[in-house]
């Protein structure tokens, strides 16, 4: 076999994500990236809309990321966390409980956003188990999100218009509370359903899994602040334990360092990723409170019983440092800012729907986009975005120039023109 001509070997032998291997959607081969733009063979470099998935908030090739991963190589690539550990681990550690919400304080360091959310609803299990109530075997959780594609995560997410839906009949059964509502004038109606929903079913529920202030790929749908205290309220009068998932709203996205503080709540259990690195390597943690390590140590286990074997990897806790370094130290709810801004150009795109929230921009089109004529017509406008469903949205590099998130505002006007 030959890679001479890469995109026909890998249409023939490479899945990539949410695509068929039988009639695998196009690719693009991407030649290198930097700062805001990635360059594609046959096309130049484009503005990535998309920031990799929402993770290269600093954009590519940074000299100070690049650095971080020189110097720790020189030093070692990877050791088994097992029995051991190194000091990148525990400098971010330290980081991460500085600049989480307060009272997170135990970290533990996953592969991927979807593991940290699988650990986190063991954490929850656990700990209900520890507290002599081990019947609290599901989770409440709303309509419309997102956590994740492995097994126990893709439970939480929307069990009808999400994209695991197929697998409804072999998952574990939540309990499904209304979406938020967008408006604050609805949330004490939303509240009181959700409260009443939550006491029905309360000597059932381990934890409550929510996306705090926006809802990623279940449909880029922000809602009210307010709610986030009906959840800890809930969480706090029924005993369970609540799990902000911040893997996509970590880290500045939403205008605030995390969106669990726009509702001034903590979680008892957060979950990062994404950003976490500057979009370097693959890493996550999933925090706790005190009281959940220890409820959970008086578990019939006594431990947490998870341990990937790539668990606090040297690279991407030292990489992850530097870009949380990066971003404390500019001024970067300015940059968040002047990104939102930018993108309310959106709003003068005829569409069912436009939302921005922080540096996020979405375009609701009343039909499903067709993501190959979206596509074609965002890269003739000089910017990389990836719709979906019925969505054409952005979540930038925050370098981003006013230039570029002009670029990305044309780019989409014109892909929700082609789709």
């Amino acid at each position: 076999m030959s890679t001479a001509d890469p995109l026909a070997f890998d249409r023939e032998h490479l899945w990539h994500p949410y695509t068929s291997m039988t009639d695998p959607a196009p690719t693009r081969l991407v030649t290198g990236a930097s700062g805001s733009r990635i360059t594609i063979d046959g096309v130049g470099p484009v503005v990535d809309g998309m920031a990799s998935w929402w993770s290269a908030i600093h954009g590519y090739r940074h000299p100070v990321l690049d650095d971080a991963l020189r110097d720790q190589v020189e030093n070692m690539a990877h050791v088994m966390f097992g029995g051991l550990t190194h000091r990148p681990a525990v400098e971010l550690a330290r980081r991460l409980v500085e600049v989480t919400p307060e009272g997170l304080d135990r970290v533990f360091l996953a592969d991927s956003g979807s593991v940290s959310i699988e650990v986190a609803m063991k954490m929850a299990l656990q700990y209900q188990r520890g507290a002599g109530r081990p019947g609290r075997t599901r989770f409440l959780t709303v309509r419309g999100g997102y956590h994740g594609d492995t097994f126990d995560c893709m439970s939480v997410c929307d069990p009808a218009g999400g994209m695991h839906s197929m697998w409804s009949d072999v998952l574990p059964q939540q309990v499904f509370g209304e979406r938020p509502p967008r408006e604050k004038s609805e949330v004490a109606a939303w509240a009181e359903g959700f409260r009443e929903l939550a006491a029905s079913q309360a000597d059932q529920l381990a934890g409550l899994v929510v996306e705090p202030l926006l809802q990623g790929a279940g449909g880029m749908r922000p809602y009210p602040a307010e709610c986030l205290r009906v959840f800890r309220e809930v969480a706090d009068e029924h005993g369970l334990v609540l799990v902000f998932d911040e893997i996509a709203t970590g880290f500045g996205r939403t205008g605030t360092f995390f969106a669990a503080e726009a509702g001034g709540v903590s979680p008892d259990v957060l979950c990062v990723g994404k950003a976490l690195t500057g979009g370097y390597l693959t890493l996550a943690a999933t925090l706790c409170t005190p009281e959940v390590a220890r409820g959970l140590s008086d578990s019939d286990s006594g431990v947490l019983m998870h341990g990937p074997t790539f668990m606090g990897n040297p690279l991407a806790c030292a990489v992850a440092s530097a870009s949380i370094d990066l971003l404390v130290n500019c001024d970067w709810a300015a940059e968040v800012g002047r990104i939102n801004s930018g993108l309310q150009a959106l709003h003068d795109i005829d569409a069912a729907d436009v939302r921005v929230l922080g540096a996020v921009g979405a375009v609701e089109l009343d039909h499903p986009v067709d993501a190959a004529k979206a596509t074609e017509a965002a890269l003739a406008h000089g910017v990389w975005l990836r719709p979906f469903r019925n969505l054409i949205y952005t979540m930038p590099p925050y370098v981003c120039s006013d230039a570029d998130v002009a670029t990305i505002c044309a780019g989409i006007a014109a892909a929700a023109e082609a789709g």
